[in-house]
C-alpha cells in the first residue's frame, strides 16, 4: 500500500518493479536490490564508483511553494552511516538549495529510518530527494526504500504540532526545566514499515551533571476540565539505573501548574530500544492548558535520555462507551484507583515493558501468598440505574494455580452507601493465554456509582495472574440502524466488534439482493477493525425501498459470525431527486426535477450489403447503457453552488429518484451542463439545469473520504492566523480532508 500523501509514485517508493523512479547523482551506480520490506521484495541499491560520499537522487522534481514545511523519509540499510536530504529547484531547474538531515550515529546492516522536515526556501517551485551515503571504498552498496515526500506527517488528534512531536525540523518545541541540554540525535532505530508518524531525528536531553534532569514542551495546547487526556512518548533511556519518565502537566488561565501526573518506565534488561510510555489524566477544574515534560531520575553526568513520536490527545475508549478512566483500565502508569478490599492478594503494575500487556505495555499483576479468596476493586464512576451494564476484563494466569476468577460489578447510591454487588459471572482460566471475561447486571433502582470487582481464588501459594483492558459499559445494541431522510442516508452502527479482525457489511433489498456498503477503503468487504465499534454511513441506500443490513464478522482467529440489522426506509418526495458523489457524500444535493430523461441507448452496428440478397447483413456489438439528459432546478444560490462542487471533479455520480418514477438509481457521468435563467428578473435565484447523463457501472474502489478523526484542535496547532489557512487550502473541504493545495 502506497504511503498517504506521497509524491513520488509507487515505483519510487517502493522500487518494485524497477528502479526507474531514481538517477545516479553523485560517485555512483544504481540497480535493483533484493530483500525490500514493502513486499514487493525489491529495494534500491545505491553503489560507489571510488572511496567518498556517493548520492542519489528522484528522477523527477515534485510541485512545492516557498514558505510550505515538507517532509521526507526512507529506510536505509549498509556498512556506513547515511543522511537523506531534499534538493531545492528553480522553475527552470537550477539548483536553490539543499537541506540535509543529520547524519546516524552508527551504521547499521539492518532496516533503519532517516528522515529530515524543511521550509521551502524562497526562489523553490520543485524538490527532488538526494540519498547519501559515505563509502569506505568503491564497489560498496547501499540499500534504500520506503521512501516518502510529502507534506508533514502527523499523529492525528495530537494537541502538539508536528515540529515538537517529531523534532524534524529543529528542537525548538522543548526548553529545559532543570540539568539538562536538549539536541537532536539520529540513533538505528528498526521502526515498522508502515508506522509513518516515527522518524529518523531523535529529541536528545542529556544530562549536565549528577542527579535529576528533565526538560518540557513549550507548547500548551488547551484542555476541557473534566476531560481524560492522554500523553505518550518512545523512551530510549541510556541505563536501566537512570529512572525515565514523561509526565502530563495542567496549568490555569495564568499559566500556574495545577497538576502534574507522572509515569515511570520499566524498560527491559538490556533496554536497547524505544519503549512507548503512556501518562493519563483527566484535566481538574481550574485547568485551562497542558503539557508534556520527560525526564530522568538518578542520572549520571552525559547521560542522553532520547525521545520519538510525543503526543498529547484525548484518552481513547478501551471500549466504546466505558466509564472507566483511562489509567483504571490499561495500568500504563501504576493500579491506578484499584484496591484490595479484602483478602491477602498484593496488585501492582506489571513489570518490565511489554511483559504482559493487552492494551498498553503493561498490565496489573495480581499475586496471592496464600491458598485464599482476595476481592479487587476499581474506582467508583458514576452510572444509570435501571439499564444493563457490563464489566469486562483481560484475564492471563502466569501460575496456573486459580480455581476461579468471577467479574461482578458492585453498587453504591449518591451518598457512596454500598448497595451490594451483583451475582457476577465466574470463570476458569485453562491455560497461560489471555481470555475476556465479561459480566452484565442492571444497576439498582437507588444506584449512582459502580466498581468493577474481580474476585479471584487462589488454590496454591505464589499465584500469579494478570489483569488488563478492563471496561464497564451500558449495554446498547449490538447493531443499530437509522434512517436519516432528510440528508439522503442510512447509519449503520456495530458494536463490540473483535479489534483486529474483519468485517463485511451488505445492503440487502426486498428480494434478497445484497450489495456491499461503501466504506473509507472502499467496499466494506472483509475490512480490518481497529475499533470495537463502528459507524457507518450508507449513502447509497435506496428511497422509498425498505432494506436491512446483513453483517459477517471474522475475529483475529478466523472464525465468521453473523448479524442481521432491522429494516429502514428512507422517504424522498416524488418531485425531487438526489445527486451524489459517492466518494464525497458531503458534496450531495437535493434538487427539484423539471423533466425526466428520454432515454437513448447507442450501439455499435456496421452494415454489409451482399450482393444478390435482399437483406443487409448486420453486424453489431453490445448495446450500451442509457443516455439522456436530466433537466432539474435549483431554489437558491446555496443549492446552485452546492451542485457546482459536486459536478467539479468531474467523479461518477449516483442518481437517486423516489420509487414510481419509472427510474432505478443509476450511477452516471454527467456531460456538459447548462445552467439557465427561469426568468428576466436578475434577482430570481431559481436556475434551470439541463444535465446530459450517460450510465456507468458502480465503482468498486471508491473510498468515503472523511477526516478520520480530524477535529479543530489539529487546525490550530498547525496555522497560527486565518491567512495561514487560507494560503494553505482552497475550500472548507480541503480544511475538513486536510488536502493542501
Amino acid at each position: 500500500m502506497a504511503i498517504p500523501g506521497n509524491f513520488l509514485s509507487p515505483t519510487a517508493e517502493t522500487i518494485d518493479p524497477n528502479t526507474s523512479g531514481w538517477a545516479a547523482k553523485l560517485n555512483c551506480t544504481i540497480g535493483m536490490g533484493v530483500g525490500g520490506r514493502t513486499g514487493g521484495g525489491g529495494c534500491l541499491s545505491v553503489k560507489s564508483i571510488a572511496a567518498g560520499e556517493m548520492q542519489a537522487r528522484t528522477v523527477s522534481s515534485y510541485p512545492v511553494t516557498a514558505g510550505t514545511v515538507y517532509y521526507a523519509f526512507a529506510d536505509a540499510a549498509g556498512v556506513s552511516t547515511e543522511r537523506i536530504g531534499i534538493r531545492w529547484l528553480s522553475a527552470t531547474g537550477a539548483e536553490v538549495a539543499v537541506s540535509w538531515s543529520l547524519t546516524t550515529l552508527t551504521a547499521s546492516a539492518n532496516w533503519h529510518r532517516v528522515s529530515l522536515a524543511a521550509v521551502a526556501p524562497a526562489g523553490a517551485t520543485q524538490a527532488q530527494v538526494l540519498l547519501s551515503s559515505t563509502e569506505a571504498g568503491a564497489t560498496v552498496n547501499h540499500y534504500w526504500e520506503n521512501v516518502y515526500l510529502g507534506l508533514p506527517i502527523r499523529t492525528v488528534g495530537n494537541l502538539l504540532p508536528f515540529n515538537t512531536e517529531s523534532s524534524e525540523l529543529d528542537a525548538s518545541g522543548w526548553t529545559t526545566v532543570v540539568n539538562a541540554t536538549i539536541s537532536r540525535q539520529v540513533p538505528v532505530i528498526n521502526w515498522s514499515v508502515t508506522n509513518y508518524v516515527a522518524g529518523g531525528h531523535t529529541l536528545a536531553m542529556t544530562a549536565v551533571a549528577a542527579g535529576n534532569a528533565s526538560i518540557l514542551a513549550v507548547d500548551r495546547p488547551t484542555v476541557t476540565p473534566g476531560r481524560e487526556y492522554l500523553a505518550y512518548a518512545y523512551l530510549q533511556p541510556p541505563v536501566v539505573t537512570a529512572q525515565a519518565w514523561i509526565e502530563l502537566r495542567f496549568y490555569d488561565s495564568l499559566g500556574n501548574q495545577v497538576q502534574a501526573t507522572r509515569s515511570t518506565l520499566a524498560p527491559p534488561t538490556p533496554a536497547t530500544g524505544m519503549y512507548r510510555q503512556r501518562v493519563s489524566a483527566a484535566a481538574p477544574a481550574n485547568a485551562a492548558t497542558c503539557s508534556v515534560a520527560a525526564g530522568l531520575d538518578g542520572a549520571s553526568a552525559g547521560q542522553v535520555l532520547r525521545l520519538e513520536t510525543i503526543a498529547i490527545m484525548a484518552a481513547p475508549e478501551l471500549q466504546a462507551g466505558t466509564v472507566l478512566p483511562y489509567a483504571d483500565g490499561s495500568f500504563e502508569q501504576g493500579v491506578a484507583g484499584w484496591t484490595v478490599a479484602s483478602g491477602v492478594a498484593a496488585i501492582a503494575r506489571s513489570s518490565p515493558w511489554g511483559d504482559a500487556a493487552i492494551d498498553g505495555s503493561y498490565s496489573m499483576r495480581v499475586s496471592s501468598s496464600t491458598a485464599t479468596t482476595s476481592v479487587l476493586r476499581s474506582v467508583r464512576v458514576p452510572v444509570t440505574a435501571g439499564v444493563n451494564w457490563r464489566a469486562q476484563i483481560h484475564a492471563g494466569a502466569d501460575v496456573l494455580t486459580w480455581t476461579s476468577v468471577t467479574v461482578r460489578v458492585r453498587w453504591y447510591d449518591a451518598a457512596n452507601t454500598d448497595l451490594g454487588a451483583s451475582t457476577g459471572t465466574a470463570y476458569a482460566l485453562p491455560t497461560t493465554s489471555w481470555y475476556a471475561l465479561a459480566s452484565d447486571a442492571v444497576a439498582p433502582a437507588a444506584a449512582a456509582q459502580a466498581a468493577v470487582e474481580v474476585v479471584v481464588v487462589a488454590s496454591a501459594p505464589a499465584s500469579e495472574l494478570f489483569v488488563d483492558k478492563v471496561a464497564l459499559w451500558q449495554v446498547l445494541p449490538l447493531t443499530d440502524v437509522t434512517a436519516n431522510s432528510d440528508g439522503g442516508y442510512a447509519t449503520l452502527t456495530l458494536r463490540e466488534l473483535p479489534v483486529d479482525g474483519e468485517v463485511t457489511v451488505y445492503r440487502v433489498a426486498q428480494d434478497g439482493t445484497r450489495t456491499l456498503v461503501r466504506g473509507a477503503g472502499g467496499l466494506i468487504d472483509r475490512q480490518a477493525l481497529t475499533s470495537d465499534l463502528l459507524v457507518v454511513e450508507d449513502h447509497e441506500a435506496p428511497m422509498g425501498v425498505p432494506v436491512y443490513y446483513w453483517i459477517e464478522v471474522y475475529d483475529v482467529g478466523g472464525s465468521r459470525s453473523t448479524r442481521s440489522s432491522s429494516t429502514i426506509t428512507l422517504t424522498l418526495d416524488v418531485n425531487e431527486a438526489w445527486l451524489k458523489d459517492p466518494g464525497n457524500p458531503q458534496r450531495n444535493v437535493k434538487v427539484l426535477v423539471q423533466t425526466a430523461p428520454d432515454w437513448q441507448r447507442s450501439i455499435e452496428q456496421s452494415k454489409h450489403v451482399v450482393r444478390g440478397r435482399r437483406n443487409a447483413v448486420v453486424l453489431s456489438g453490445k448495446r450500451q447503457g442509457l443516455e439522456g439528459e436530466l433537466s432539474v432546478w435549483t431554489r437558491s444560490d446555496d443549492e446552485r453552488r452546492a451542485l457546482h462542487q459536486l459536478f467539479d471533479s468531474g467523479s461518477t455520480l449516483l442518481w437517486q429518484a423516489a420509487p414510481g418514477m419509472g427510474v432505478a438509481d443509476m450511477y452516471v457521468s454527467v456531460g456538459q451542463i447548462t445552467e439557465g435563467r427561469v426568468s428576466r428578473l436578475a434577482q430570481e435565484v431559481w436556475r434551470a439545469w439541463s444535465l446530459p447523463m450517460t450510465e456507468q457501472d458502480m465503482p468498486v474502489t471508491v473510498g468515503v473520504s472523511g477526516a478520520a478523526g480530524r477535529t479543530w484542535q489539529d487546525v490550530l496547532v498547525e496555522f497560527a492566523t486565518w491567512n495561514d489557512l487560507m494560503s494553505t487550502y482552497a475550500t472548507w473541504e480541503d480544511v475538513f480532508l486536510d488536502r493542501r493545495g
